[in-house]
């Protein structure tokens, strides 16, 4: 409903143009002002959104009482009512953006269309704001699921038919050039902080959240140059800990990763991360990666190890996760670090790869030392047990995810190919993490899925090109793709020939 304020200091001109304007815009809400003053009050009070105002009026002149308006109420329009049509007077109120005018006396037909011009670019206006506001909010949620996406490709070496490059243009970049990860060990029920915690994150302006596993929340943090990196990682941390709903749990932790001067680093600051939440007797606390002692090897030794690790319990190499770990108790037994290093630094790797289980959808226990080994032979039966466990875990989910898991995503594939699948829509149809079906694709059919998807839309392609009723660009839409050259593009990449020369072929067999 738009609201008018009628101003004038004749209550018969007030009345008479109410009467017109209720005939003609009968949705109209219409008030009416003796007087500048009071329509300065009723601007306030009833925030009209058109007001037709007098211009000789006591005490204080039509133009008046719109420059003050105007000054408070910028978005109010005005069309002044006057029996002076002299130029002095039209000049003044154009200055103060007066959208039109109307002379007494004046048809009711005249009246009724200056007044409506003005109501429908009001009705103009407003659906234009509604419609921004919408495609602001649509933007908002879509840099919220770009930003995660961003992250779990950065972190876990997601695939994913958008670059991540592409990715990060949508975003906005803080102007920093360092950065690190902060990992969030959220309290059990971790849903009710990750909407707290992101919202917190977005005001900071200057990180990104990344999407939750289980307990795990990660965020890549941007420098700020005005605070030293421990400061700045400590505040983060307290805010955290501090939200409303942490007060009521004690089960927090917060590991905090080394400074990297690069995103393609960034992995490196993750695994530091999760390192410092091996400290399993901390509770509501945030530790720094380089506040723990890990001797006797360096950073870079222990981040290829862990890596390493991880590469073999994906591929499912047991034997060589069992050889690793005990390469590396023969290794500190050697050099003589005392067993409850040597214990801190195994179970660090054991940790490491149980979250990796975790994340790619294996149930397993944490691992724990149930006693605190004398010796080293005592130090590797009870490792090796550990181990036994987590491969046994690892086997029996083998055994009864693959028998048909495989087989249901390729039928879902090629049965939708012509929809844009993403491995998170993979991953909600099987309910399995991204990363396994990831590693199940490579090891499976030797592509990734998007190799895979684009096979199953070329052969689409190469049945519906044998209509010669439809055009390429039908075929490119009815495949998939947005853009005809760039399916002809990839078409030639997989056949070594052209959409119009695969047509010319099958019609010249079909003849």
């Amino acid at each position: 409903m738009i609201k008018l304020l009628i101003v004038d200091d004749e209550q018969v001109e007030r009345q008479g143009m109410q009467a017109i304007l209720e005939r003609s815009f009968p949705h109209l809400r219409i008030q009416q002002a003796k007087n500048g003053k009071m329509a300065i009050e009723l601007a306030t009070e009833f925030t009209p959104d058109l007001i037709l105002m007098d211009i000789k009026m006591p005490g204080m002149t039509g133009l008046e009482a719109v420059e003050k308006i105007s000054s408070d109420f910028p978005a109010i329009k005005f069309i002044m009512v006057t029996a002076y049509d002299t130029f002095q007077y039209m000049k003044a109120a154009i200055k103060l953006g007066v959208k039109d005018y109307i002379l007494k006396p004046s048809k009711a037909s005249e009246i009724v269309s200056t007044i409506g011009k003005v109501i429908e670019q009001i009705i103009t206006e407003r659906d234009h704001y509604r419609k921004s506001q919408l495609q602001q909010e649509v933007w908002e949620k879509a840099q919220v699921l770009v930003e995660t996406d961003v992250v779990t490709q950065f972190l876990f070496d997601h695939v994913h038919e958008v670059h991540v490059d592409m990715l990060i243009n949508m975003l906005e970049i803080p102007s920093s050039d360092e950065l690190f990860v902060m990992v969030l060990h959220l309290p059990e029920g971790a849903e009710v902080y990750y909407s707290l915690i992101k919202e917190k994150v977005r005001q900071k302006k200057s990180g990104w959240v990344g999407a939750l596993y289980g307990r795990q929340l990660p965020i890549i943090v941007f420098r700020q140059y005005e605070f030293s990196y421990r400061s700045q990682a400590s505040a983060w941390a307290r805010d955290f800990l501090s939200l409303p709903a942490t007060t009521e749990s004690t089960d927090w932790f917060i590991g905090i990763g080394g400074v990297y001067k690069s995103l393609d680093d960034i992995r490196t600051s993750y695994q530091e991360a999760l390192m410092t939440t091996i400290d399993m007797n901390a509770r509501k606390d945030y530790h720094f990666y380089e506040d723990i002692s890990f001797q006797p090897d360096r950073l870079e030794e222990n981040i290829a190890n862990h890596k390493e690790l991880v590469d073999n319990i994906r591929l499912g190499k047991w034997d060589r996760v069992y050889t690793q770990v005990m390469n590396q108790l023969t290794y500190f037994e050697k050099g003589r670090t005392a067993i409850v290093h040597a214990q801190q630094r195994i179970l660090e790797l054991l940790w490491i790869a149980s979250r990796m289980m975790s994340e790619s959808g294996i149930e397993t226990v944490t691992p724990l030392y149930m006693v605190q080994p004398l010796d080293y032979r005592q130090l590797r039966g009870e490792t090796d047990q550990l181990i036994q466990k987590m491969k046994q875990s690892y086997e029996q989910h083998i055994t009864l995810l693959e028998s048909d898991t495989f087989h249901k995503l390729k039928q879902y594939i090629i049965d939708h190919s012509q929809e844009d699948i993403s491995l998170d829509t993979l991953a909600q149809k099987v309910q399995l993490s991204p990363i396994y079906i990831s590693k199940m694709f490579k090891e499976k059919q030797g592509v990734n899925y998007i190799e895979f998807l684009t096979e199953c839309r070329m052969e689409k392609a190469k049945s519906l090109l044998a209509d010669a009723e439809k055009s390429i660009k039908e075929i490119t839409f009815e495949v998939g793709y947005h853009d005809p050259n760039y399916f002809s593009k990839v078409f030639k990449k997989v056949t070594y020939i052209s959409p119009k020369e695969y047509r010319k072929t099958m019609l010249g067999q079909q003849v």
